[in-house]
């Protein structure tokens, strides 16, 4: 099966794309295209499944880089393939040739470029690294290779939606502790529960961070298993583990 490949017409000068599930080697829980080293699927199978990603975004196996993801409010700059992944969750780069990814199941996938610097990058976006800042860190990568915020275009892709992403009342008083504004992003759930926008908290952190154009794909990680790998829905459903989605990008 061929790779399924969403993009962003906005980000059309780069090669980019938001792989979904879809044209993978993977089997069981993980059928499809799980790029997720830190799964408990075979190894040599996410090794084929990244290939095919490098093969589809230009590039060497070894250029198709990403992190060691911890939720963190860390971006890294890379110019050529790493011998290990660090320990952060946004990659920012000027060089042709690399492709920076990051791997969600549920969290936002965030592909931003500025096509008049030539800088381009990619963060993992989850609720706690969007609160500490992952996407104004990842600006600030870029500026310092020479992006300016009012040029870049930022794409959040499949992510969970409002509608699946139910919480408690201590992650809303977790956001309205940093800013009493948050609370705009929960509507009310059952049994004195909340619904999360997640993706419309990414949207508003970057157009307060002043990028030029922020958008979302609007498609629903939870709502759609045909295409995408979901944490919560595997918890849900009481699997042992999941797939994780890649998200790529290069000059």
């Amino acid at each position: 099966m061929t790779l399924e490949i969403i993009t962003a017409d906005s980000l059309s000068p780069f090669r980019h794309g938001f792989f979904t599930r879809r044209g993978g080697a993977s089997s069981g829980v993980f059928e499809g295209l799980n790029c997720g080293p830190g799964s408990s699927d075979q190894s040599e199978i996410v090794r084929i499944n990244r290939a095919r990603v490098a093969e589809a975004m230009g590039v060497a196996s070894d250029h198709l880089l990403t992190l060691d993801q911890v939720h963190s409010a860390d971006a890294v700059t890379v110019d050529r393939p790493l011998e290990q992944r660090p320990r952060a969750d946004a990659l920012v780069t000027a060089s042709p040739g690399v492709a920076v990814a990051v791997l969600t199941a549920d969290c936002q996938p965030v592909l931003l470029a500025d096509a008049k610097a030539g800088v381009v990058g990619a963060a993992h976006a989850g609720w706690r690294g969007a609160l500490d800042g992952v996407l104004e860190a990842t600006l600030d990568a870029m500026a310092d290779l020479g992006a300016r915020r009012e040029d870049i275009i930022a794409v959040i892709g499949p992510a969970i939606s409002q509608a699946a992403y139910e919480v408690g009342p201590e992650f809303l008083e977790t956001f309205a502790a940093e800013d009493p504004g948050n609370t705009r992003f929960f509507a009310n759930g059952e049994d004195g529960r909340y619904l999360f926008d997640l993706p419309g908290y990414g949207l508003e952190r970057l157009r307060a961070a002043g990028v030029g154009r922020a958008e979302w794909t609007r498609h629903c990680t939870y709502a759609d298993p045909a295409r995408f790998f979901s944490y919560r829905r595997a918890c849900h459903a009481g699997e042992a583990d999941y797939g994780r989605l890649i998200s790529a990008i290069r000059l």
